[in-house]
C-alpha cells in the first residue's frame, strides 16, 4: 500500500499534466496580423490634393495608414479643422501619421515659412497631436548639407539642439519625432547615433529604402541597423546600375527594381511589426553617384566599406532603364498625376498580392 507521503508526491506529479495537458495544448495560437499598409501623400503630389481628399482616396484604396508628410496639405492649422481631419481618419479606420520637412536650421532645405526651427517643430507637434498621429515624420536635411561649412557634424549638433528643446512638448503631446534618412544626408549608422544623442525615448526613425541607395547602402543593411528605432517608413524599390563615373539610381514602383523586397518585407515584419509599411513612390528620374571620381569622396568620407561593398554587390544586378516621359504631344503637367497614381496603385497591388501586406483588403 502507498504511504500518505507517496500519495501526495504522486498527486503533485500528476497535477501539472492536468493543468497543461491536452486542453491547453489544443488552444489556438494567436494570429499575427500582417503589416499595416499605407502610402505617403508625396507619392501622388502632382494631384495637389488636401488632407480630406487624400483620406477619401486612401479609403478607396483600402489602406490602413496615410502619411501626410507636409503641413501645407492641411487647409487650416486651426484646432477645429485638424480635429475634424483626425475624426474623419478614425471613422474611415485609417491610421494617420503626420509629417513635415527639414527641422535643422542650418540645412539648405530648412524653410522659415513657419518660423524658426523651434517654432516650426512646436507647430508640427501640435498638428500631429490634434489629428491623432503618434509620430511626426521629419528630416534633418539633404545630401547638399555635406558640402556646407562643417559638413554633417554641424548639422547633427543643430538637430540635437532643436530636438532637446522640443522634448517636453513632444512627450506631453504623446508624439514621437521620427527623423528620416533623407536624400543622401545620412547612412543608417549616422542616423542611429543621432537618435541616440537626441534621446530614443522620444525620437525615432522614419526609414526610407530609396534614400538608403542615395548614401551607397543596400536597403536591407540599412534596415538591420535602424530597425530598433523605426516608427514610420517611406518604402519604394530602386534600380541601380554602373556607369563610367560610378553608379546610377532610379527609384521605381514596387517590384520594378532590384531590391529583394520579399526578404525586406519579411525582416521588416520580424523587426518592426508595430510600424506601418508606408509607400513613398517617387518614380521616373535617375540620380548619379560618381564615386569613381576622387572629388566625390571629399564629401562622402563617412561611407563605411561594409555598406559600400553591399551596395556595389546590389548594383551588379541592375540594368539601365529610361526616365519617364509623357506620351508624344502630351503635356507633362497633365500626364504626371495619372502616372504617379498608376505607379502607386501598382505598388499597393504588389504589396498585397506578392508580399502579403495590408489588413483591410
Amino acid at each position: 500500500m502507498l504511504s500518505r507521503r507517496s500519495l501526495l508526491q504522486t498527486a503533485a506529479l500528476a497535477l501539472p499534466s492536468l493543468i497543461t495537458g491536452p486542453a491547453r495544448a489544443q488552444a489556438p495560437a494567436a494570429k499575427t496580423l500582417p503589416l499595416a499598409l499605407g502610402f505617403d501623400n508625396f507619392s501622388i503630389r502632382a494631384h495637389g490634393w488636401k488632407a480630406g481628399q487624400l483620406l477619401d482616396y486612401a479609403a478607396s484604396q483600402k489602406v490602413d495608414c496615410l502619411l501626410l508628410s507636409d503641413i501645407d496639405v492641411y487647409e487650416s492649422h486651426e484646432a477645429g479643422y485638424l480635429q475634424d481631419i483626425g475624426k474623419k481618419a478614425r471613422d474611415l479606420g485609417i491610421i494617420l501619421h503626420a509629417g513635415t520637412g527639414a527641422i535643422c536650421p542650418s540645412s539648405v532645405r530648412f524653410s522659415d515659412k513657419w518660423g524658426n526651427a523651434d517654432e516650426h517643430l512646436a507647430l508640427c507637434i501640435r498638428i500631429a497631436q490634434t489629428v491623432g498621429s503618434p509620430v511626426l515624420r521629419c528630416f534633418q536635411g539633404v545630401g547638399e548639407d555635406r558640402k556646407a561649412p562643417g559638413g554633417l557634424p554641424v548639422r547633427y549638433k543643430d538637430t540635437i539642439k532643436v530636438c532637446h528643446a522640443a522634448k517636453s512638448r513632444a512627450v506631453d503631446a504623446g508624439v514621437k519625432i521620427a527623423i528620416e534618412n533623407h536624400a543622401g544626408d545620412m547612412q543608417a549608422w549616422e542616423l542611429r547615433d543621432l537618435v541616440e544623442a537626441c534621446g530614443k525615448d522620444f525620437v525615432g526613425v522614419t526609414i526610407d529604402t530609396g534614400n538608403a541607395t542615395w548614401t551607397l547602402e543596400d536597403p536591407l543593411g540599412n534596415l538591420e541597423i535602424l530597425a530598433p528605432y523605426v516608427l514610420s517608413s517611406g518604402i519604394r524599390d530602386s534600380m541601380i546600375w554602373d556607369d563610367a563615373d560610378g553608379s546610377v539610381v532610379q527609384w521605381t514602383a514596387m517590384g520594378e527594381g532590384i531590391v529583394d523586397l520579399k526578404t525586406y518585407a519579411k525582416r521588416y515584419a520580424e523587426l518592426c511589426p508595430q510600424a506601418p509599411f508606408i509607400l513613398e513612390i517617387i518614380s521616373g528620374f535617375s540620380h548619379g553617384l560618381p564615386w569613381r571620381k576622387p572629388e566625390f569622396w571629399e564629401h562622402y568620407s563617412d561611407i563605411r566599406p561594409a555598406e559600400f561593398t553591399r551596395f556595389l554587390n546590389l548594383s551588379k544586378k541592375g540594368r539601365p532603364i529610361p526616365a519617364w516621359q509623357p506620351a508624344p504631344n502630351e503635356d507633362r503637367k497633365t500626364a504626371e498625376p495619372a502616372y504617379q497614381k498608376a505607379e502607386l496603385e501598382h505598388s499597393l497591388a504588389y504589396c498585397r498580392n506578392t508580399l502579403g501586406l495590408g489588413r483591410r483588403a
